[in-house]
């Protein structure tokens, strides 16, 4: 018959604890659990005397017979002072003698002594823990270590009628929290509700007030896309993964050692969530596996827990040994985009044993320098900004056979460019890639690293490096942020290495879902012209400043922010017990300050107390004459002023409940207070999931989010959100050749060529060696021909040639670290063009103002959709990127007019009446005389010579010489370009000249 009761379940569990997961099953009746202590003391003293028999000898001498009391008494003392984590960790001192309460597995399989003391643990598996002597109650099953017990687990069986919601309601109203076993952070560290198929976890038992987060895989498994829940598990219960990996004591006292983290000021004991423990254990496992050199993607959705993940995979990545018991990388490098450095992320790593003195923070009081010593000081753990690595990327001393994992929060395009090439510059191994370059281009002569010039360091640091591993964690990977860090698969698309999804997050109630309860509203507003003359104006920049007129009209600003108000006294008041916040979204600094202003105005005027307003935003404003700041606008009730630091602190008090910002706190700002969002902005793909996101924190009391939008549609944000509710792909890599199409329509501009980048680099090769005071000078003046060509082409295709040449640099940057791009011309191409760019003239836009030429007549708020913006589960072709099929994509392509099509149709311009088709022929001629039948010498003066010396001096002759040898031949046919309208002559000479000198040097 069938066993499928309770006890059947505790069997299977205890089973597979003992046979495979190094416990030992011991019947409660078998310990001497005392329940006043806590503790099974002759267990955890047996185990000090048994591992330290001379302190324990010591300790005898002190206290004598009082030796077993006095223990007991300085444990208590201990972790009711620190906690029990803390003095698993870092044992106990008493009288100058030291304990260790637990021992540790050791790092590195060579520590036999370590070894051996981790084996002397007591590792016991205890079923029906009668914890209590007030009542006969029990625990289905405990975990204790050394007499400790550390881990309790309610167990619940579908088959009896009951499950893992019956568990969390025993442990919330049948445990007494007041018991010794179960006060916070003094025994049980860990509580996990169980049944067959969910597994749910709390760090502390608070009666009803307990706050159990799901320990479950995902629906499709760890991560993979999936929602809430665990997969089928052919094996055996879809719950297995706790007891059988989870639970191993293995695993558990790695968790213990260097997962678990106290948050002093929230009071609370962090375990890792199941994703953040899995990604930790697959990257490691494939680290120690394959070595340093390859790139990881991990997309974990926001509010997922990523400093912690980051921390965790720091520490584990900093002690971590190939199997010749070597340390792996020399530095694990923490880069985030954040100008303040992320405080938990540094109190939690500086929480673990061994990391005093090895973790160096580079704030923003420290200096590139320091950063530069902490690398060469060999610190274990460095955490800095990506801005300090361009300083510095020169100076990094030799790193040869040392090698560096690069941990990158919330990696973006600050990742693929410049400041992150310098970064891998700064830490590349030289030598290794000097290697690879000799292999793929034969011929090279064999050279040392010193006598390479900075260009050929450049050309090494781009690429894969084996001495570098880069760890890129985000919630919304863009395709090059995939395509750099993702991992590639056997179709040629990229994928995350490890993913927990936004979806899964929602589901699991990890987030709340931003999209659930969204409003538009409709704007409407008629302008009129109040001026009788009718001027000419730009019109992209007259329809620009209307747009801004009306967005800043004092009726605008007042009726949006009378809508705000009244919605969130009407909404937002009510949530989270009544402290719930929200942030009002604003699109200029300047919008800013006169919303604070206007919602001020219209708070007195009504007479509320039960609101107050902050604002933020960088830097100074300049309204109506008057310097405004963030200090001189947010002050507190009684009068002081609210310091840029404090805003944070201060939002998340009493007094205040609404916060403006512009392009401030629209990331990285995490207040789980903050139920509503007002968006006055356009927001587009990763910068609206990442705005709207900070809405998306739980917390006790929070059960849903408001969101209303006066600028996006709900078609425009569904779209946004789609791509990053599950996996975020890319169809396939780049066409890296794509780069070279580029380069191509660069030089169809035939505005510079290979003569004038050989000139350019020369002067750069010696500057290297040794710049004297007219070098910059000498380069300068390179440049200038080339931009006065640039200034004689039409203004459309000089816009098509600036993003050109941009495009060619930022596409040149991201190619390079895609691949080791070892194409000496291309790499001294884009250091011209990137001189180029310095020189090319900024766009000069005309600045209209319509401020006192038109009226605002009305302006209407009109509600356009409420409601819930749904997102598509399972939809792989949501979440697919795509690379642009040409680097200028979405910019208007060059247009390819035949040059003696564009000098017959300017001629014809010029004289429209009397240009005939014999005139025609003619021009015709003369063009394919010079660029067809091509003279050396006439080539060599192109070659040689700036435009204006061309077309002033040396063309000129030789094209008066063609032109009266055909003449000779056909008097009549060219009678009027020598004849008497010398007008009509220089006209055709100079678009001639101009032509055939481009034509010329394009090909050189």
């Amino acid at each position: 018959m069938l066993e499928n009761k309770e006890k059947r379940f505790e069997s299977d569990i205890e089973t597979i604890l003992t046979n495979v997961g190094g416990w030992e099953s011991v019947a409660f009746k078998n310990t001497n659990y005392d329940s006043q202590q806590g503790l099974d003391v002759s267990i955890l003293l047996s185990f000090i005397r048994e591992t330290q028999p001379k302190a324990w000898k010591r300790y005898e001498k002190i206290y004598r017979e009082d030796a077993k009391t006095r223990f007991l008494k300085r444990f208590n003392e201990e972790v009711n002072t620190h906690g029990l984590l803390h003095v698993l960790r870092k044992g106990i001192k008493d009288r100058g003698v030291s304990f260790k309460v637990v021992y540790f597995r050791p790092v590195s399989s060579l520590s036999y002594e370590n070894i051996k003391q981790f084996e002397a643990n007591r590792f016991q598996c205890i079923r029906q823990f009668a914890y209590s002597s007030k009542s006969r109650n029990t625990i289905d099953m405990v975990l204790a270590v050394n007499g400790i017990p550390l881990v309790a687990l309610e167990l619940k069986n579908q088959y009896t009628g009951q499950n893992v919601e019956h568990a969390k309601v025993q442990f919330e109203t049948n445990r007494d929290p007041s018991e010794i076993v179960f006060q916070f952070n003094k025994r049980f560290l860990v509580y996990f509700a169980v049944d067959h198929f969910e597994v749910y976890m709390t760090t502390k038992l608070e009666k009803n007030q307990t706050y159990f987060l799901p320990f479950n895989q995902g629906s499709n498994g760890a991560g993979e896309v999936g929602g809430k829940g665990n997969p089928h598990n052919a094996a055996g219960y879809p719950t297995a993964y706790l007891w059988e990996q989870v639970l191993h004591r293995n695993q558990l006292m790695d968790i213990i050692e260097r997962f678990m983290n106290f948050e002093v000021k929230k009071n609370i004991l962090i375990f890792p969530r199941y994703h953040q423990l899995d990604v930790v254990n697959k990257l490691v496992e494939d680290v120690a596996e394959r070595g340093s050199g390859k790139n990881y993607l991990i997309q974990h959705s926001a509010g997922s827990g990523k400093s912690n993940s980051i921390a965790w995979l720091a520490y584990h990545l900093a002690s971590l040994h190939d199997r010749g018991n070597n340390p792996i990388y020399s530095s694990i490098i923490i880069v985030t985009d954040r100008t303040v450095l992320d405080r938990q992320l540094q109190d939690t790593i500086t929480s673990f044993e061994h990391t005093i003195g090895q973790v160096e923070t580079i704030g923003d009081n420290k200096s590139s320098q320091d950063l530069k010593n902490a690398i060469n000081d060999k610190k274990k753990i460095i955490i800095t900004t990506l801005q300090k690595f361009p300083v510095i990327y020169q100076e990094v001393d030799a790193v040869e056979g040392r090698r560096f994992a690069v941990i990158v929060d919330e990696a973006h395009s600050s990742q693929t460019g410049r400041s992150a090439q310098k970064l891998k510059e700064a830490l590349a191994d030289k030598e290794a890639s000097l290697k690879e370059f000799q292999e793929i281009e034969e011929g090279i002569e064999s050279q040392t690293l010193d006598d390479q010039d900075q260009l050929v360091k450049t050309l090494l640091s781009q690429g894969q490096h084996y001495n570098l591993s880069f760890f890129a964690f985000t919630a919304t990977p863009k395709e090059k942020t995939i395509e750099m860090f993702g991992t590639k698969q056997a179709d040629g698309s990229f994928r995350p290495f490890h993913i927990y999804s936004m979806r899964q997050a929602i589901e699991e109630r990890f987030i709340l879902d931003v999209l659930k309860n969204y409003m538009t509203y409709k704007t409407s507003y008629r302008i009129a012209k109040e001026i009788e003359e009718n001027p000419e104006l730009p019109k992209t920049e007259a329809v620009r400043a209307i747009a801004r007129y009306q967005s800043f009209h004092p009726w605008v600003l007042r009726q949006k922010a009378e809508v705000m108000v009244e919605q969130f006294r009407a909404v937002t008041k009510k949530a989270i017990g009544g402290r719930a916040k929200a942030m009002i979204v604003t699109p200029s600094r300047l919008h800013a300050v006169r919303y604070m202003k206007e919602f001020k105005d219209y708070i007195q005027e009504k007479g509320y107390k039960d609101l107050d307003v902050l604002v933020a935003f960088s830097g100074s404003v300049t309204d109506d004459d008057r310097e405004y700041t963030e200090s001189n606008m947010n002050v507190t009730k009684d009068g002081e002023r609210v310091k840029e630091n404090q805003l944070k602190e201060t939002f998340h008090g009493d007094d205040f409940n609404l916060l403006i910002v512009a392009e401030k706190y629209q990331t990285g700002f995490d207040e789980p207070l903050l139920h509503t969002m007002f968006v006055d902005k356009k927001l587009r793909g990763v910068k609206a999931v990442q705005t709207l996101s900070r809405l998306n924190r739980t917390m006790q009391g929070k059960k849903d989010t408001f969101v209303l939008d006066f600028v996006n549609t709900e078609e425009e944000i569904l779209d946004a959100f789609q791509p990053f509710y599950e996996a975020t792909t890319l169809k396939e890599e780049v066409n890296l050749n794509l780069i070279y199409d580029t380069q191509s329509k660069l030089r169809k501009f035939a505005l510079y060529n290979d003569d004038d980048i050989a000139q350019v680099m020369k002067l750069v090769k010696q500057a290297q060696k040794k710049q004297d005071e007219r070098l910059l000078g000498r380069l300068s003046s390179l440049f200038k021909p080339v931009i006065q060509r640039y200034e004689d082409l039409p203004e459309d295709t000089q816009y098509e040639f600036r993003v050109t040449l941009r495009n060619f640099g930022k596409w040149y940057n991201y190619v390079a670290q895609l691949d080791r791009t070892f194409d000496m011309e291309l790499l001294e191409e884009n250091i011209y063009t990137s001189y180029l760019l310095k020189f090319i003239p900024k766009v000069k836009r005309e600045k209209v103002d319509i401020a006192d030429k038109v009226k605002l007549e009305y302006y209407k708020l009109q509600k356009d959709f409420e409601g819930d913006i749904m997102l598509v589960a399972e939809n792989e072709e949501g979440g697919e990127l795509k690379h642009p099929e040409e680097f200028n994509a979405n910019v208007k392509p060059v247009e390819e007019r035949d040059s003696l099509e564009e000098i017959i149709h300017r001629i014809n311009e010029r004289f429209p009446d009397d240009f005939s088709p014999h005139d025609r022929v003619i021009v015709e001629t003369l063009h394919k005389a010079f660029t067809e039948e091509r003279d050396a010498k006439i080539v060599n003066m192109a070659k040689n010579n700036s435009q204006e010396m061309f077309e002033n001096s040396l063309f000129k002759d030789v094209f008066l010489d063609r032109v009266m040898d055909e003449y000779t031949k056909n008097t009549e046919a060219y009678q009027r370009l020598i004849g008497a309208d010398d007008s009509y002559f220089k006209t055709v000479y100079a678009f001639i000249a101009a032509d055939v000198y481009k034509t010329l040097r394009s090909e050189v």
